[in-house]
Formats: structure tokens, sequence, C-alpha cells
């Protein structure tokens, strides 16, 4: 499926395991970053907003988050908790005042977004 990048997802690996370069990782890009360097509208637009994510973000995701002015990181899960950029996302995220929870569906059943 070519996108607006001009270039082919079928062009590129998909594989999960093996030599790095024979794997999708180098290729594609998580979607924090894909929804923050997509966004069209003002940066201003995302100074302390919240994101709400299904996994908890990886460290590469979390310098992002932060440097695009999102203040508050709600997420689903955090199945990669004990990995090491799970850690240092959790690093960042406090030393740069990023607020993070988990939302429980058990108990948090409405989402409300208000556009300004």
């Amino acid at each position: 499926m070519a996108h607006q990048t001009g270039y082919d997802d079928d062009e590129f690996p998909w594989d999960r395991e093996g030599v790095t370069l024979n794997t999708k990782y180098p290729y594609v890009c998580h979607a924090e970053m894909n929804a923050i360097l997509n966004y069209r509208g003002s940066k201003k637009d995302l100074e302390n907003a919240k994101l709400y994510v299904d996994l908890f973000p990886c460290n590469e995701c979390a310098k992002i988050i932060i440097q695009s002015g999102i203040k508050e990181v709600i997420y689903l899960s955090d199945k990669y908790a004990n990995s090491e950029n799970n850690i240092a996302s959790r690093r960042l995220f406090d030393k740069c005042g990023i607020t993070y929870k988990k939302i429980d569906l058990e108990t948090e059943k409405k989402i409300e977004i208000e556009l300004k």
C-alpha cells in the first residue's frame, strides 16, 4: 500500500524476528510518532494535551511526546512495563513532568473529548 511518503509497505519486511534489517523494526514508526508527525494543526494545539494510547509508549515515542508539549498519557496496557525501553519512558516522563495513568475499563467507561 503506497502512502503519502511515496513508498510501498509491501517492499519492506514485516518479520518480528531475525536479522534486524530483515525485520519490520527499522522501517516502521509507532502510532504515537505517526500521529504527532502527521498532525496538521498548530504545534500549540498539542501543548498540555492528553494522549490516549493502547500500549504504554516506548522510550523513542516518549521523547517525541515530551517535545510535542503533550502533558498527560492515558494508556490501556503496560505489558512491557519491565522492559528497559519502558523503564526509560517512565524516567523521561517523571523528569519532564508528564503524567501517565492506566485507564481502568471496569470503572472508567466514559471518555469525554472537549474540542476548543
